[in-house]
């Protein structure tokens, strides 16, 4: 007897944990997120269907400021209203609240309440002049010899992508400088010593240059380069840094496949003169020239998976949206309309309505985080969608800047995908992080 009441009682516990998991307010409460992200002089307000309380437990008011109806207001409420817990992000920093009902503590909530950041759209066309981190191999070369076909370089172990930083410890500037190390060390049958960036690791390798009597010179038995160039899309400018970001993706060599090590580089004005049109299984293309080199617009310090970075000397209006934009979070991001800005014919940077059909949360930098399909038919009529060139092109959203377009979709020109901007300000160095107590001013 005294078993089967237990049970009963078991059974009873198991039925009030489901419908307590399943009600509409727990459901409500179970939403709020354990984390809160706001910039400085913005709110975010926590609607709930529990007459919870919000109590700061490790900041002050000078970070957060929280509030709420008064509690008669809260009881006065209809059943179906829910009460509201307003957050305010008073400067930047950090602090932690506690959701309580009653006396109960029910869920802590961190609050980040981040710098104000507002950068000027790009959309212009640039042009990209890259060197590499001194000299890049892209292929080994084979001399003719009395003993048959050989490569110093790859017998030395030589890899092709590696990066030579200095031969027999002179720095590699150029090209041209190589030729009289090398002819050098085979005149006086010196072994060369190469100092070699692999990845993110570095290699001593000795190579024995090799007397070439076609060319009547020594080799390495080496295909070498150190400078790339193309266009595309300009992302942001950053007046309190001076930071730019541009194309949303990496440049990697044509050859090796791999990014490239920066040495040096920059970006200039470009021109577009005419457009391939992008088709199901071929990529449409802007086609354009740089426009006077000696113009330089910034350097290039960075080559990452969401662009080249670097600083500009000063802004350039896009006669657009030449007013400085918020940035949105990546939490911010929802699918509907937006817009691009972008340039299809000569410098002209244009506006062009595209629609956010997609957005992958993510909590780490990953380069596929939003699809976007483009809407506007002025512009498919002009490329037929998203075109190599476009790539780096600002997306807005809501009159926020939320990211950059990056690549297009092979069987469907009009898709493709964009990077949040969080993840290309991060690489840009601009600060998008709370600021610490010890920081502040």
């Amino acid at each position: 007897m005294f078993l089967n009441k237990q049970r009963a009682l078991g059974v009873v516990l198991v039925v009030c944990t489901i419908f307590l998991f399943m009600s509409t307010p727990f459901q409500h409460f179970a939403s709020i997120p354990n984390e809160i992200r706001m910039f400085e002089g913005n709110s975010s307000n926590l609607r709930l269907t529990l007459p919870a309380a919000a109590q700061l437990i490790s900041s002050n008011d000078a970070v957060v400021h929280v509030s709420q109806p008064p509690s008669d207001v809260t009881a006065s409420t209809q059943q179906n209203e829910s009460s509201g817990i307003n957050v305010e992000g008073v400067k930047s920093g950090s602090a932690e609240m506690q959701l309580r009902l009653g006396n109960l503590p029910l869920k802590k909530v961190k609050v980040d309440v981040l710098p104000d950041i507002k950068v000027y759209p790009g959309g212009q066309s640039i042009g990209v002049k890259l060197n590499s981190l001194g000299v890049v191999v892209v292929g080994h070369h084979y001399i003719e010899t009395e003993e048959g076909k050989v490569s110093p370089g790859e017998d030395a172990k030589v890899k092709i992508g590696d990066n030579i930083l200095r031969m027999n410890g002179i720095e590699l500037n150029n090209l041209e400088q190589i030729g009289d190390i090398v002819e050098e060390a085979g005149e006086n049958n010196e072994t060369l010593e190469l100092d070699v960036l692999r990845g993110k690791e570095k290699h001593k390798l000795r190579l024995d240059p090799v007397y070439d009597e076609k060319e009547d010179k020594y080799r390495l038995g080496l295909y070498i380069r150190n400078s790339a160039a193309g266009v595309g899309t300009l992302t942001f400018y950053h007046p309190e840094s001076g930071a730019y970001g541009a194309l949303g993706h990496v440049i990697s060599d044509m050859d090796t496949k791999k990014p490239i090590v920066v040495g040096d580089g920059n970006i200039v004005h470009s021109e577009v003169s005419s457009i391939e049109r992008g088709q199901s299984g071929q990529p449409g293309e802007k086609f354009a020239h740089f426009l006077n080199d000696k113009e330089v617009l910034g350097d290039i310090s960075k080559n990452t998976p969401f662009g080249i970075f670097g600083h500009m000397k000063e802004r350039i209006d896009n006669g657009v949206q030449d007013e400085a934009l918020p940035i949105a979070l990546r939490e911010e991001v929802q699918e509907g309309p937006a817009h691009i800005l972008t340039v299809v014919e000569g410098q002209e940077v244009e506006k062009f309505d595209v629609e956010i059909t997609d957005v992958v949360e993510q909590k780490f930098p990953a380069t596929k985080g939003l699809v976007i399909k483009v809407t506007d038919p002025e512009l498919i009529d002009k490329t037929g969608g998203i075109v190599q060139g476009m790539s780096g092109s600002p997306i807005i959203q809501n009159g926020k800047l939320v990211g950059a377009v990056t690549h297009v979709f092979i069987n469907d020109p009009t898709s493709g995908y964009g990077c949040y901007i969080e993840w290309m300000l991060q690489d840009a160095g601009v600060n998008i992080e709370p600021q610490a107590e010890d920081d502040a001013a």
